[in-house]
């Protein structure tokens, strides 16, 4: 079940990623950073809360139980969702940020290179 942690009235994030202790750790430094943090830990949680509520946009793994991060992607491409995406993966293959580009991603990390600063950045340029 996903869980919603609210800081200052901010822009809403959604945080999807299994990984428990990276989760946590951007749920952290972003809300301290003033922003609505949703965290969804498989692309059917994530779906399920882009259906459920509006996000200013979204943080997204690739590898995920069920559906994966490219599963996501696509769905909300058919769907011709508005929200910025930027990926973060362990996938640093130029035809897996390419593939993710096609799909709508308007940014790609590779979380073992990118320091959680650095995606705080990103997430601040993006939405500014």
């Amino acid at each position: 079940m996903p869980k919603e942690s609210t800081a200052k009235a901010g822009k809403k994030i959604l945080i999807v990623e299994d990984e428990r202790p990276l989760a946590h750790a951007l749920e952290l430094k972003l809300t301290s950073n003033g922003y609505q943090i949703t965290v969804a830990s498989s692309g059917a949680d994530a779906l399920r809360e882009i259906g459920a509520g509006k996000f200013d946009l979204i943080l997204l793994d690739l590898i995920l139980p069920g559906i994966d991060g490219f599963g996501v992607l696509k769905t909300l491409k058919e769907k011709k969702t508005k929200t910025p995406i930027i990926v973060l993966s362990n996938l640093g293959q130029n035809e897996d940020q390419e593939r993710a580009k096609e799909y709508g991603a308007v940014g790609y990390c590779v979380k073992s290179n990118t320091p959680l600063s650095a995606i705080v950045e990103l997430v601040h340029s993006t939405l500014s």
